[in-house]
């Protein structure tokens, strides 16, 4: 089976600074991987790499077994890669249902639509003409969860899911994300806590400063081979 998402060497750059160095990474189809590591070792970098937002070297991302370095990302969105935004970033002028309306833009065929969100999370349905910034944290990261799965995207990724978000909340996202991925979608899952990121995936990848320090199966690799690789100490 051929990889779904790889990337071979990988570099980001940020004008003369260097923010990766030689990223090798693999999402195979219907995986859960996570990618961990402090603030600052690169995993947003990596991110907008991979979703084209930061320009990628040549050759050095393909999708589906085809080079997606360099295209825009509205391409790369309807090739079926989808981003759940740190912080959400959800449009304040828009209701529930017109965010989760936009995420339909590439018309991809899939499972996913209005009734598909709503049944995964009931309370958008109920919230669905209220304005999207009025609601809690934890029903706008459901919005913005909801808004990419709109776009029946073969990739997920979710960075930062549970930031500022109280624990019942978080636990309530999570415990959403076997729904999602039932159908074979894979996910990529950017997660400060690392026990939860454990816990969701198979494999996961800890960046420190724009390098891959660790990589291996998630209940495989100890707690002092992630502080070591999370740290470098």
């Amino acid at each position: 089976m051929s990889a779904l998402l790889e990337t071979h060497g990988l570099t980001a750059h940020y004008g003369d600074f260097q923010a990766l160095f030689g990223i090798d990474f693999v999402v195979e189809p219907g995986e859960v991987v996570a990618l961990i590591g402090a603030n600052g070792a690169g995993k947003s970098t990596f991110l907008k790499s991979v979703t084209g937002l930061l320009k990628a070297p040549r050759d050095s991302v393909r999708f589906g077994g085809e080079t997606i370095s360099g295209l825009a990302p509205d391409k790369i969105v309807g090739r079926g890669i989808a981003l759940v935004p740190e912080g959400r970033r959800l449009f304040p002028s828009l209701s529930v249902e017109e965010n989760l309306m936009i995420g339909g833009f590439t018309r991809r065929a899939g499972a996913w639509n209005l009734n598909a969100v709503y049944k995964l999370f009931p309370i958008l349905r109920e919230r669905r003409h209220a304005p999207g910034t009025a609601l809690s944290g934890g029903q706008q990261q459901m919005v913005a969860i909801g808004r990419a799965l709109m776009s029946n995207p073969q990739l997920l990724i979710c960075d930062e899911l549970s930031l500022g978000l109280a624990p019942i909340v978080v636990k309530e996202i999570y415990d959403a994300l076997p729904s999602i991925t039932q159908d074979g979608l894979s996910l990529i899952v950017v997660e400060q806590d690392v026990a939860t990121a454990r816990a969701v995936s198979q494999r996961l990848y800890c960046l420190q400063e724009g390098r891959v320090s660790l990589t291996g199966r998630s209940q495989d690799v100890t707690h002092e081979q992630i502080s070591k690789a999370y740290f470098g100490i």
